[in-house]
């Protein structure tokens, strides 16, 4: 995993707003156009929302901690009221942690090269279309102050680098380490009979009358002269698309793979004839006609460690680096003394 500073918003967190602990974090500054929506739930007033040490955060840290939780709060003119207190909790902890990162960072005396924080801070004037258009977020933001902005910078900076020392570089998995995790647990490798195919289906009413039902299996079947045509993948999908009734439609009639006891018989029936590839006869499953094109058949087995690898590395990686940044928030808090007003 990489922290990276994205100076449109000078990392911005990504983590979720019910998360007992923090993802991936980000240090906030705000962004060249943070300015809050208008709803009432969403201004600030500069009042004091939780004390860190000898640090003050204010409700314009949370709100501007909530908006990066939730960005779609600036369309919607505020929260959805059912989530809105757990999304304010989500953002209290991160910017209580935040702070904390930071002060452990400052107690380390750690520091950012000039040069660093010259090319961060031009980045970050970059993103503004003028000088007054910087100049009014200035004032808005840093009360008119460039070494206030600079300051700001350097905080995240820190907090970057402080992550990186204490999460990142500690949370690399080797392969030697996934090859062993998957030595130790091959069951979760294994896997059942599955099907990998797409369809296309005539879904009559409920209450179809008998002609209704004659008329539907002569609509299914032209249908299925068309599916049969198709000669690849992306020709019975995009058809799928078109005259589909079911909900797969939107996917290009993709189900993905699924395991056999999960399909009707019909179904199953249909492509145990099948090769991969091909297109099946029309299917009638109740009222309901569809026709199949099977991509796969998987028979039961156990997924190679060489085809698992990569996604295995990723996921061991991201539940380490889990669980080092709950173990840096544990510790940071010991000796703090930190309160939410």
């Amino acid at each position: 995993m990489k922290y990276r500073i994205t100076m449109a918003a000078l990392l911005l967190v990504a983590a979720s707003a019910n998360a007992q602990m923090l993802s991936s974090h980000a240090a906030s500054l705000p962004a060249a156009n943070a300015s809050a929506p208008a709803s009432t739930s969403m201004q600030v007033t500069g009042k004091p929302v939780a004390r860190v040490n000898d640090a003050v955060l204010t409700d314009r840290d949370l709100l501007r901690e909530m908006l990066a939780l939730f960005p779609y709060a600036r369309l919607h003119n505020g929260f959805p009221k059912g989530q809105e207190a757990e999304i304010r909790r989500g953002a209290m902890q991160m910017i209580i942690f935040e702070e904390l990162v930071y002060q452990e960072a400052l107690r380390r005396k750690m520091t950012i090269p000039p040069t660093r924080l010259a090319r961060e801070e031009k980045k970050f004037k970059a993103q503004f279309s003028s000088r007054d258009e910087f100049n009014t977020y200035l004032n808005t933001e840093m009360n008119g102050s460039e070494a206030k902005l600079r300051k700001q910078i350097t905080r995240s900076l820190l907090i970057e680098a402080m992550l990186k020392n204490e999460v990142e570089n500690k949370s690399v998995v080797s392969l030697g380490e996934a090859r062993a995790y998957y030595e130790k647990n091959l069951g979760q490798f294994e896997h059942g009979e599955t099907f990998a195919f797409q369809t296309i289906s005539i879904l009559p009413p409920a209450t179809a009358n008998a002609d209704t039902l004659k008329e539907s299996r002569k609509k299914a079947e032209e249908i299925a002269k068309q599916a049969k045509a198709t000669k690849n993948y992306e020709e019975f999908g995009l058809l799928a698309e078109k005259i589909s009734e079911d909900d797969f439609r939107v996917n290009m009639g993709d189900h993905h793979a699924v395991k056999r006891a999960d399909l009707p018989v019909e179904v199953v029936k249909a492509m145990l004839a099948m090769k991969a590839g091909q297109v099946s006869d029309l299917v009638q499953l109740g009222n309901a006609f569809t026709v199949i094109r099977l991509n796969a058949h998987n028979a039961p087995g156990k997924a190679k460690f060489a085809d698992v690898k990569a996604g295995l590395t990723e996921q061991l990686q991201k539940e380490k680096s889990e669980r080092l940044r709950v173990s840096l928030d544990k510790r940071l808090h010991q000796n703090a003394k930190v309160q939410e007003l």
